[in-house]
């Protein structure tokens, strides 16, 4: 399948989990990508390895997507190594779990500093050198439209997201550019079973079910997703397959009940 060739894509937080699955979906169908990270260099590198040696351009890229002048330059790094940018998927964010007692302005900095100010500033950077059929997709999550317990705070930030697709579709479509959010459930990542090791619902610790069990009760299919599922979703929302779809934010989440 190429239905991305001769394309090119900045992934934020794309060293590892489902980063990592966009970067190899969307090189699989013919796209250039610059794969961003914050600390895991070996890990991008790596992968930017991998994928250049498929034929198509990978590069890996160090930048902090919390600071406003750092997406700019991954932007324009990414443009500059594959002679413009057509595609931006804003994958960087961080995990929250706590009682409402226990957050701290700290908290609330970090959190929405990354998943909403991090994503948003990621999209301007973005959009500022998209051309007409460029694409634009955010990150939110499952957990932005059901309740979960002590998740307020990162709940909160990934209901922004949907927020900012809706209200920013209209203003990017008359330059020829669509955002979307994609909304996944649980998925197989190491970043999702380091959480788990962290937090267990008050309501199941006494059932004594494995993590992965617990972490997908209230899904209809009764397992987490794989990285490979939330990529694949991601490739339509950024082909030609999904130009009618615009400030829409697609559940990826098995059927949540």
């Amino acid at each position: 399948m190429t239905r991305l060739a001769g394309k090119s894509a900045l992934i934020t937080g794309g060293s590892r989990g489902i980063g990592a699955a966009v970067a190899r979906r969307l090189s699989a169908e013919g796209a250039s990508v610059a794969i961003n990270y914050l600390s895991r260099r070996a890990d991008a590198e790596a992968l930017a390895q991998e994928l250049a040696g498929s034929g198509n351009g990978a590069i890996a890229l160090q930048g902090d997507v919390s600071d406003p002048a750092a997406s700019r330059d991954l932007v324009a790094r990414t443009a500059d190594a594959f002679g413009g940018l057509d595609i931006l998927v804003s994958n960087a964010g961080v995990e929250y779990f706590g009682a409402l007692e226990s957050i701290t302005p700290e908290d609330f900095q970090r959190v929405f500093g990354i998943n909403v100010a991090g994503q948003l500033f990621a999209a301007q950077a973005a959009a500022a050198v998209l051309g007409a059929g460029g694409r634009i997709v955010l990150m939110s999550s499952v957990s932005a439209g059901m309740a979960v317990f002590e998740h307020s705070l990162y709940a909160a930030s990934k209901a922004a997201i949907s927020a900012l697709v809706r209200n920013l579709a209209p203003e990017l479509a008359s330059r020829g550019i669509a955002i979307n959010a994609i909304a996944p459930g649980g998925t197989r990542t190491d970043m999702a079973a380091e959480n788990a090791k962290n937090y267990t619902h008050p309501a199941l610790q006494d059932l004594h079910l494995p993590e992965a069990t617990t972490t997908s009760l209230f899904c209809a299919q009764g397992r987490l997703a794989e990285p490979e599922e939330v990529a694949a979703a991601i490739a339509f929302l950024v082909s030609p397959d999904a130009s009618y779809v615009n400030g829409s934010t697609l559940a990826v989440n098995g059927g949540v009940m």
